[in-house]
């Protein structure tokens, strides 16, 4: 989960706007598309998505699958999957791992090399990527929008990541992530609320509902 997490972990949404400059200019038409994916998600006052993760080798075997919900609200985020949950309720993050029974506590680091849950459904594109519409194609009877994304700053420990924004539902269907080694992370969402009534709570670890939890304060 924490190479999950990599790009997609902490949870903050960036609305400034990237000067391009001598990096070269963004495709409009991608803008266009990915602008309207953020102004949905962003008249939401709570979210509720189920998805599924696939690890694939650079050849394209799978290594490994899991599904998980994200539920968010604001700058607060709770993340489970098969065997880990992450809670966040916008300046403490938890990490419990369920067959350690551990859970190690962090702060919310705003300038972190992350990509949040948040951001992936917001305008956290323009600070930190090039992008270009690929064109469409159809996959179970919908019409996806690719974007292909290029890293602003070259350290990231990945170098494309690819979306695919639903057409019609102008909702983002697939994210694909390629690492440095090789690797391809995707996650697809299966479903999503955009109205559920989240309390905060939902987003705050409470031990006690987890016996005998060894906790690992790096605050």
């Amino acid at each position: 989960m924490k190479k999950i997490f990599i790009l997609i972990a902490a949870v903050s949404v960036s609305v400034s706007v990237f000067s391009q400059g001598s990096l070269g200019a963004n495709d409009p038409e991608a803008k266009k598309i990915l602008d309207a994916v953020s102004e949905k998600f962003k008249a939401y006052k709570g979210v509720q998505a189920a998805f599924t993760w696939k690890n694939e080798d650079g050849t394209g075997k799978v290594l490994g699958t899991k599904k998980g919900t994200v539920s968010m609200k604001g700058n607060k985020y709770r993340v489970s999957i098969t065997g880990q949950e992450i809670f966040c309720d916008g300046s403490t993050i938890w990490t419990y791992d369920k067959a350690s029974n551990e859970v190690t506590i962090t702060k919310v680091d705003p300038s972190a090399n992350t990509i949040t849950p948040q951001k992936l459904f917001t305008n956290f594109y323009d600070k930190d990527f090039l992008y270009k519409f690929n064109g469409e194609k159809k996959e179970n009877k919908k019409v996806l929008q690719e974007i292909e994304m290029t890293p602003v700053d070259k350290t990231k420990q990945f170098h494309k990541v690819y979306l695919l924004v639903d057409k019609q539902a102008k909702a983002l269907n697939t994210t694909r992530i390629l690492d440095k080694n090789g690797n391809r992370f995707s996650y697809t969402v299966t479903s999503m609320s955009g109205k559920p009534n989240l309390p905060d709570a939902l987003f705050i670890f409470d031990k006690t509902k987890f016996p005998g939890v060894e906790e690992v304060d790096l605050r």
